[in-house]
């Protein structure tokens, strides 16, 4: 059974129940902020392993979001960006930004699963490199 958290920063309930109902059942530990306030103290409360990340949050903009968990853990943690904005150009500033995958939404559930295995797998390696 994985131990990895993922945390998933969305404002819509029923996307993070979504997301939350897919990766549970794939046995992924899941916790949740809706807007970027909650994120950063979920962040430092839970330690994720990975974080999915909604461009579209109320007050703070999910680009700038993505640039403070940049700053905060040095791109230790892996983004996935899992966005309704349009895909043209906002693939390119977010994996500028940091984020090792764009998915857009409605997102395909084997997909979604694909990308996060691959992340977590990538960081899992960078870990046990600095770590050994």
């Amino acid at each position: 059974m994985s131990e990895e958290k993922i945390l998933i920063i969305e404002d819509d309930a029923d996307v993070r129940l979504g997301l939350q109902v897919l990766l549970n059942a794939h046995h992924y530990r899941t916790f949740f902020a809706a807007d970027a306030v909650a994120a950063l103290v979920e962040a430092n409360m839970n330690a994720p392993d990975l974080i999915i990340l909604d461009l579209g949050l109320p007050a703070i903009d999910g680009f700038d979001v993505l640039r403070h968990f940049g700053d905060l853990f040095l791109f230790t943690v892996p983004v996935i960006v899992l966005s309704a904005r349009e895909l043209e150009g906002n693939r390119e500033k977010a994996l500028k930004a940091g984020a090792k995958a764009y998915l857009q939404k409605p997102w395909n559930d084997d997909e979604l699963l694909a990308v996060v295995s691959r992340q977590l797998a990538a960081a899992a390696k960078i870990s046990a490199y600095r770590t050994g």
